[in-house]
């Protein structure tokens, strides 16, 4: 059984192309990526809700598409929201991708990640994991930091 690790994405960015890993940037992300390379998985990745499937390695540039639901009053300038039927595709297509390279029976998938980004891919995966459950996203640093 290998271990697969799914970071979900964050809005914030810097500001020009850059490898996936270093793109996002904030304390959420840090932290996420820190706790994922201390899990020893055998592979980790970035669920993007542009580029799908991103490896830590892949050069894009900044964008502004979130699948999280974001009240209007936060929202920023020019940024995208998926739609129900949009996160349905979406979630298509990343366990698409996911089954193109592992077994969707028998690996196990890790997120740490948001709920909206994960509801779309769980059901078609037999283990899997959410350790920040239900916390809240200050929570959710706490953890990751703390473990």
């Amino acid at each position: 059984m290998r271990k697969i690790i799914l970071i979900g994405c964050v809005s914030s960015k810097e500001k020009s192309i850059n490898k996936a890993k270093k793109l996002y940037k904030g304390p959420l992300f840090k932290n996420s990526l820190k706790y994922a390379n201390s899990l020893k998985s055998d592979k980790i990745f970035i669920i993007s809700a542009l580029h799908y499937l991103l490896d830590l390695e892949e050069e894009i540039a900044p964008y502004n598409v979130t699948l999280s639901n974001i009240p209007k009053s936060k929202q920023k300038n020019g940024i995208k929201i998926l739609s129900t039927k949009e996160k349905e595709e979406w979630g298509k297509i990343i366990i698409n991708q996911l089954q193109n390279k592992f077994d969707l029976k028998n690996d196990k998938f890790i997120f740490l990640a948001g709920n909206e980004y994960i509801k779309p891919i769980f059901p078609f995966l037999n283990h899997w994991e959410d350790p920040l459950k239900g916390l809240k996203i200050g929570e959710r640093i706490k953890f990751l930091k703390n473990s």
